[in-house]
C-alpha cells in the first residue's frame, strides 16, 4: 500500500461549507465538487426549492450530506437564517464561498440608473461582506479557516456593456483583498476571477444566441471557454488544506485570457 498520498490535502473531510448561490452552474459545480471531497455543504440559494433539489442530487451522487435553503443575500435576516441552519444542521462553519453575482448588458453604459448601480453593488460587493461578517465567529474557531470568492475577469479588464457589473466585482477584490489582511493568521481570503463560463445565466443577463457563440469560441490560450467544473478544482485547491499557504490571491481561471501578438495573423 501507498505511503504517500498526493491528493490528501486536497480532501475536505471534517469541514463544513455555505455555497452561495449554489443551486445551479457554477456554485452548483463548486458545492458538487466540496461535498465530493468530504465537506458537508449548505447550499444558500433565491431560489429555495432548487437549493433544496440540487442539494438532494449532489448528496446522491457523494453520498454526502448537503442541504439546501432559501437565502436572499442582500437581505440581513436571510444572512442569518442560513448561518443558524447551517449550524444546526452541522454544528460548525469552516468555509465560505461567495459565488452569489450577477449583471446585465447595457449598449449605453451611461444609461444605468445610480440605483441599477448601488442594486449592483449591494449584490456583487456588500453581500459577500455581509456574510464574511455572520460567518465570522464561527470561522475563527475553525481549522483551515477559508473564504473564497467568484469574481470575474471583467472586474479587473474594462467592460463598458457590462459596466455596473464590472464595477461592483472590482469593488468586491479590493474589499476582500482588505479583508484577507484583517483576517491574517486567522481566515485564510481568495478571489478567483472567473473567465467566460458558458451557463444559462448568458442568456438571462441579455447575450443573444450570437454573443453566446462567440463566447463560446473565445481566443485564449486554451481554445475553449470554461465549464463550472474547471473553476470549481480552482475553489478545491484553494478552500482546501492543499492551498494552506494561500491568501491574499486573485487567481486567473480564465482560459489564459486573450491571446496577444502584435504581428497579425
Amino acid at each position: 500500500m501507498a505511503k504517500f498520498d498526493a491528493f490528501g490535502q486536497f480532501r475536505m473531510t471534517g469541514h463544513v461549507a455555505i455555497v452561495t448561490g449554489g443551486a445551479q452552474n457554477i456554485g452548483e459545480g463548486i458545492a458538487r465538487t466540496f461535498s465530493g471531497a468530504g465537506a458537508k455543504v449548505m447550499i444558500a440559494d433565491l431560489n429555495g426549492d432548487k437549493a433544496v433539489a440540487t442539494a438532494r442530487t449532489i448528496s446522491e451522487d457523494t453520498g454526502n450530506d448537503v442541504r439546501g435553503i432559501g437565502c436572499n443575500v442582500t437581505v440581513e435576516a436571510d444572512i442569518g437564517r442560513c448561518v443558524d441552519e447551517t449550524l444546526k444542521a452541522f454544528g460548525s462553519i469552516s468555509t465560505l464561498v461567495n459565488n452569489v453575482g450577477w449583471g446585465r448588458a447595457y449598449d449605453d453604459p451611461l444609461a444605468i440608473t445610480p440605483e441599477e448601480m448601488v442594486e449592483s453593488y449591494k449584490l456583487n460587493t456588500i453581500a459577500s461582506m455581509r456574510m464574511t461578517a455572520a460567518c465570522r465567529p464561527h470561522l475563527l474557531q475553525a481549522t483551515n479557516a477559508s473564504i473564497t470568492n467568484s469574481g470575474s475577469m471583467v472586474g479587473v479588464l474594462p467592460a463598458f456593456d457590462f459596466l455596473a457589473y464590472s464595477a461592483a466585482k472590482a469593488a468586491m477584490n479590493h474589499m476582500m483583498l482588505g479583508l484577507a489582511h484583517y483576517f491574517a493568521k486567522q481566515v485564510r481570503i481568495n478571489t478567483v476571477l472567473i473567465g467566460t463560463v458558458l451557463t444559462p445565466g448568458y442568456a438571462d443577463a441579455g447575450l443573444d444566441e450570437k454573443a453566446q457563440h462567440a463566447l463560446a469560441h473565445p481566443n485564449n490560450l486554451t481554445g475553449r471557454a470554461g465549464s463550472p467544473q474547471d473553476v470549481a478544482n480552482a475553489f478545491l485547491w484553494l478552500a482546501s488544506p492543499a492551498g494552506g499557504w494561500v491568501s491574499g490571491q486573485t487567481l486567473h481561471v480564465s482560459g489564459g485570457g486573450s491571446r496577444v501578438r502584435l504581428k497579425p495573423e
